[in-house]
């Protein structure tokens, strides 16, 4: 029987890490996706060493960029075309409103963006590897957010706690809509929130990242952080378990509006003109 196979992007930092240990824990072939080849190759040896014969795969691609997170999808589903597991876990919080080089906001373009192209680019693969399972990691921040569908970039009134959650909230949206699409598919897709983990996400100097840094003293480790999406990703009594938000490994209410269908097809719709002119680029 041919190895299952993972996906997992932000694979090489926070518990991205973690998550691909216990993914080739579990015999998982891991393709791991990040941004800087040295700390990939890093994560790869350690891997090898916590799990002898670990099989894993490196590729770097910047998924600020929509067309490199584009190009990556393609090649993944070219050369990997039956896929079993999507974890989509890279992310980014900004202290200040910044520009990715293709001039979307960054933080909506890396949290709800490239997980959308990715999803979107892998859809055959996952098919084809069904049952097979999409987690995406979300936040608890958008718990309370809102969608602003006219203003999604937040060219104006953007802060970093309405731009951070209402990426979160779209993503769990995207993530809902697709488990109704490919629900016939045998594909399952579930948001995770893996609690407030003392990681690198927030870099920012001054009082932001002070705040940051004190509130990890009492945070979840990484290692603790990756517990909740490793279940939605293997657990088996979540066969055919689709459309929900966990926390602590149990199925939670999430943000009313992530369950609102229409309000979901017209952020799709408008996300879809963002992605309209999406340039192909090598990842």
């Amino acid at each position: 029987m041919d190895q299952k196979l993972c996906l997992i992007t932000g694979a090489t930092s926070g518990i991205g890490k973690w998550i691909s240990l216990g993914m080739v824990r579990a015999g998982y072939k891991v393709i791991l996706v990040g941004r800087n080849r040295g700390r990939g190759e890093v994560v790869q040896a350690w891997l090898a060493q916590q799990v002898p014969g670990a099989v894993t795969e490196l590729m770097i691609a910047d998924l600020s960029s929509l067309a490199a997170t584009r190009a990556l999808g393609r090649e993944i589903a070219r050369t990997h075309p039956r896929l079993n597991v999507l974890i989509n876990n890279a992310g980014v919080f900004r202290a200040r409103r910044t520009q990715t080089i293709e001039e979307h906001e960054m933080v909506l373009a890396v949290n709800y963006l490239s997980p959308f192209v990715l999803m979107r680019e892998l859809e055959g693969a996952l098919r084809a590897g069904a049952p097979s399972r999409i987690v995406t990691v979300g936040s608890s921040t958008s718990d309370h957010a809102k969608v602003y569908l006219q203003n999604l970039e937040l060219s104006k009134g953007w802060n970093m706690v309405r731009a951070y959650s209402q990426s979160k909230l779209a993503v769990m949206m995207a993530t809902f809509e697709w488990a109704r699409r490919l629900q016939e598919g045998g594909v399952t897709a579930n948001v995770v929130h893996p609690g407030t983990v003392a990681t690198g996400l927030i870099r920012t100097p001054g009082i932001i990242g002070l705040a940051w840094r004190l509130m990890g003293l009492f945070s979840r480790t990484e290692e603790q952080g990756a517990e909740t999406p490793i279940y939605v990703a293997l657990a088996p009594e979540l066969d055919g378990i689709t459309g929900k938000y966990f926390k602590d490994k149990k199925a939670v209410q999430p943000n009313r509006l992530a369950l609102d269908e229409e309000l979901a097809s017209r952020l799709w719709q408008v996300t879809e003109g963002l992605l309209a002119n999406v340039p192909m680029a090598m990842p």
